[in-house]
């Protein structure tokens, strides 16, 4: 049975919706953002401590899936619910972000793309049909359609014949799919371009899809100018009833300006990346926890907290984990991001309830990168 999805509310000085995803005869609320699972794991969290996070969708990556231990283990083991032991929705990307940055432009061609795997060198291609057959077989919640993934710098020229190609491959992708119970999502691309963005969402819209990505707005080269250009040009012309997801968006603040400009899921990598080098996410700004002045901090990371780690554990003792390379530190702190990430969202939909959106973000904006913020 596929997902379904309902826009609940719409705020009144915004874009922004209230949204409902039932799914198996649970409720889950839109704006959401979802820890990212690339092997069929949130790094060093078991699905238990991902549930507690108050996590609904989360992410598989299909490209390294694909390469290990491979789409037909996974079918065998009855998918990926029953292979990573978790009940709540899964949604699997198309492998095309990672192909790409190992790709060079000479390898990409109109039946696909040629790359080396990573794991041990050897020649491979990914094509739509294939992408879409892997996910098929992984029995993801949402799949992804295979698009090219452009950089943020690439021409208008350049970017307008990818656009092209990518809605070829949206097409022969959509004519693969064959998992009913599996919604399919296509992906808008063109840059900070409104005329691409406009022409990009408009072809994918006629292909027709469960729902609709915007790609190409997680460049680490990208301004955020850029970036919010991108989310506004490419909801203004997406269909009001279906889920619009931002990939690879986990910035605090870009989440908040996706949603006013009318988005609905987030994911990025960053809450677990961060935890692995000792940064925790907290009201006033990123916090670096090897600082020597947590050495003798025993409170928590952040009072207002409600996760595990900030019920249980001080910052002296996680200092004191993260500095002696206890995988325990990298796992308190990513409980601890992860939560942080999807309070926000909790509290995104509450400000959307009451139409104090744009109060929110501008209270948020003040505490996060005031002087407090160690940003570092």
């Amino acid at each position: 049975m596929k997902l379904d999805f309902k826009v609940e509310k719409k705020e009144e000085n915004t874009k922004a919706r209230l949204g409902k995803i039932v799914y198996k005869g649970k409720t889950y609320e839109t704006p959401m953002f979802m820890p990212v699972g690339t092997q069929a794991t949130v790094k060093t969290l078991s699905p238990e401590e991902v549930a507690s996070c108050n996590a609904g969708i989360i992410l598989a990556n299909t490209y390294h899936l694909w390469l290990r231990p491979g789409e037909d283990i996974v079918k065998k083991a009855g998918g990926l619910h029953k292979f990573m032991n978790y009940d709540g929705p899964i949604l699997t990307d198309s492998g095309g972000f990672q192909v790409f940055s190992l790709a060079k432009p000479k390898d990409i061609s109109e039946e696909g793309v040629v790359f080396k795997n990573h794991l041990n060198g050897d020649k491979l291609m990914l094509t739509p049909e294939k992408s879409i057959e892997i996910q098929n077989k992984l029995d993801s919640d949402i799949a992804m359609s295979f698009d090219e993934c452009p950089p943020a710098s690439a021409s208008h020229d350049y970017l307008k014949n990818s656009i092209e190609r990518t809605i070829r491959w949206a097409k022969r992708g959509r004519d693969a799919h064959k998992n009913e119970n599996q919604m399919l999502f296509g992906i808008v691309q063109g840059g900070p371009y409104e005329d691409l963005r406009k022409y990009s969402a408009l072809e994918t819209v006629k292909i027709g899809f469960d729902g609709y990505s915007i790609g190409g707005v997680a460049n680490d080269h990208e301004s955020k100018e850029d970036m919010y250009k991108a989310f506004e040009y490419s909801t203004n012309y997406l269909p009001e009833d279906k889920l619009r997801y931002a990939m690879g968006i986990g910035e605090p603040i870009d989440i908040i300006e996706g949603v006013i400009r009318g988005i609905d899921l987030f994911d990025c990598v960053s809450p677990t990346r961060l935890a692995r080098h000792g940064h925790a996410l907290t009201k006033c700004g990123k916090i670096n926890i090897k600082n020597a002045k947590y050495k003798e901090d025993f409170t928590p990371i952040s009072t207002e907290c409600d996760c595990y780690a900030c019920k249980n554990y001080t910052k002296a003792y996680i200092k004191h984990l993260i500095n002696a390379e206890e995988t325990f530190g990298a796992r308190l702190l990513s409980i601890h991001n992860i939560r942080f990430l999807i309070s926000l969202t909790e509290e995104i939909r509450e400000a959307i309830k009451q139409d104090t959106l744009l109060e929110y973000r501008d209270q948020f904006k003040k505490d996060y990168f005031g002087d407090k913020n160690e940003q570092k």
